[in-house]
């Protein structure tokens, strides 16, 4: 689908286009370095305007993250701790910033994943069109879901979405500013790869994590009980047999292999279809008066800690990618490494288009940074809160905590909230802390180390202090003082 004219917005708000993907993890893009795969799409956009290099998510889970991005507000706050289900469905009638914009005069839309329910309150709210996927959806001849019922479509999901965005973005009407979140299924597992990448990185060896073979030893409990390890991928993430007569340490590594380059080749498609929607604005004069951001929901472990998926606050899946290119305010090129977190963005599209965001959104606009300006009392710490304590799946503990740009201090209350997929087991209370400046990958929890325990005493007290600006109150908090949970 190509643009026939030089098309520009009636006036000077800037048209929006937001890709938000499902477990698309830094390590995997060029434009932050990776050394796995490349995407060149995502690294233009980049090249055109700034890269966040420390944005994160405030609860590593689909359901939760998406309700974050469209209110502007944390779980406890929007409702949707964990994932969606028959007693736990996202109310899309409280505030968001699309039904915010659209009240602005834009237009806008949602197409691909949803993930917050379908039928009744659950439905897109302040979107002009929608076309959503029923959950996850499927990779191959998806079915979604829209006002008027379901559709069918044959071929891949990302291509298709892709296709409905470009259709939609040729029917809008060219004299108002349009609003587009592009909310892809990829890469989420299982992996299933277009056809036209089955045999990308065949004969290749993929470089794994320095931390790939990681014992977990010194961690909290909840670390060595997670079913996240290698040898927990299935059969149908792996797509046949282990060889016999592999060792441990072999099995692990040829368990990566197979799961890297599934997930590398779903990445393939997804950056493609990026430079599909870049190239349309390119040609249809749209480029300047357009802000084209991408993320993430939450972050994925790529082997890191011998790991896959997400859940846990440690830095690959806590950490998401964020880049942005606004033409004539965002300078070419630039990096910003102040601490985001996902609760911004609401409040930072909103801006954008000049609308005041409500006071119930608990982020802050990113508009000062990507002018180059950070204000002096932008936040120290982000705080995180993961709810689904054991779940059947994973056995990940709930967990909450703050991330500052030097520590991270991690309590695991040994219960659960109530939460959608939660267990009733308890364990007992444990802390973490790691001095990211000594330990990037993590590995050295140094709670109880006396030297630390000054660190430990005031990131308590931050953690505190953040718990009760955004009216969270956890059982189990600590005081600020340095104690055993």
């Amino acid at each position: 689908m190509t643009p026939t004219s030089d098309e520009r917005p009636a006036d000077e708000r800037p048209n929006i286009v937001l890709f938000m993907t499902d477990d698309h993890a830094v390590p995997a893009i060029g434009a932050y370095g990776s050394v796995i795969n490349r995407t060149p799409a995502v690294d233009e956009l980049a090249a055109g305007g700034m890269r966040f290099d420390n944005t994160f998510c405030t609860n590593a889970i689909c359901s939760p993250a998406r309700a974050t991005l469209l209110t502007g507000a944390y779980s406890h706050v929007n409702g949707m701790t964990s994932l969606q289900g028959p007693d736990h469905t996202f109310d899309a009638t409280q505030p968001s910033f699309p039904e915010m914009l659209q009240a602005a005069g834009y237009q806008t839309a949602i197409i691909g994943k949803w993930h917050l329910g379908h039928g009744g309150d659950s439905d897109p709210r302040g979107f002009d069109h929608w076309e959503i996927l029923p959950e996850h959806g499927v990779y191959h001849d998806p079915t979604f879901l829209t006002a008027e019922g379901e559709r069918r479509y044959q071929g891949y999901v990302t291509d298709i979405i892709t296709d409905l965005a470009l259709g939609w973005l040729d029917k809008r009407d060219p004299g108002r500013p349009f609003a587009l979140l592009i909310q892809h299924k990829a890469p989420h597992r299982s992996f299933e790869p277009a056809d036209r990448h089955r045999n990308l990185y065949a004969g290749e060896e993929i470089p794994a994590p320095p931390t790939l073979h990681d014992d977990l030893r010194g961690r909290a409990s909840a670390a060595s009980e997670a079913r996240l390890a290698m040898s927990d991928l299935e059969a149908h993430d792996l797509k046949e047999p282990v060889p016999e007569g592999l060792s441990e340490r072999e099995e692990r590594e040829w368990r990566y292999q197979r799961y890297i380059k599934d997930y590398l080749r779903v990445v393939a498609s997804l950056d493609e279809n990026v430079g599909r929607v870049l190239h349309w604005l390119e040609t249809a004069g749209l480029s300047e008066g357009t802000a084209v951001a991408y993320t993430s929901d939450h972050g994925f472990f790529l082997g890191e800690h011998g790991w896959f998926d997400k859940r846990f606050m440690y830095d690959p899946a806590m950490r998401i990618p964020l880049v942005m290119r606004w033409p004539g305010v965002v300078a070419p090129g630039s990096v910003n490494e102040d601490l985001v977190a996902n609760v911004d963005f609401a409040p930072t599209l909103l801006d954008l288009a000049g609308v005041e965001p409500p006071a119930r959104m608990q982020g802050r606009s990113l508009l000062p940074l990507l002018r180059g300006s950070t204000p002096e009392d932008w936040r120290t710490g982000v705080y995180y809160r993961y709810y689904m304590h054991l779940d059947g799946d994973h056995h990940v503990q709930a967990s909450y905590g703050i991330r500052t740009r030097t520590h991270k201090l991690i309590h695991y209350p040994g219960h659960g909230s109530g939460a959608s997929g939660a267990s009733d087991e308890r364990r007992e209370p444990e802390w973490e802390l790691f001095d990211l400046a000594a330990d990037p990958e993590e590995l050295h929890n140094r709670y109880d180390d006396p030297e630390y325990a000054s660190v430990v005493a005031e990131l308590k007290e931050q953690l505190a202090g953040l718990q009760q600006q955004y009216g969270d109150t956890p059982e189990g908090v600590l005081p600020p003082e340095r104690g055993r949970g």
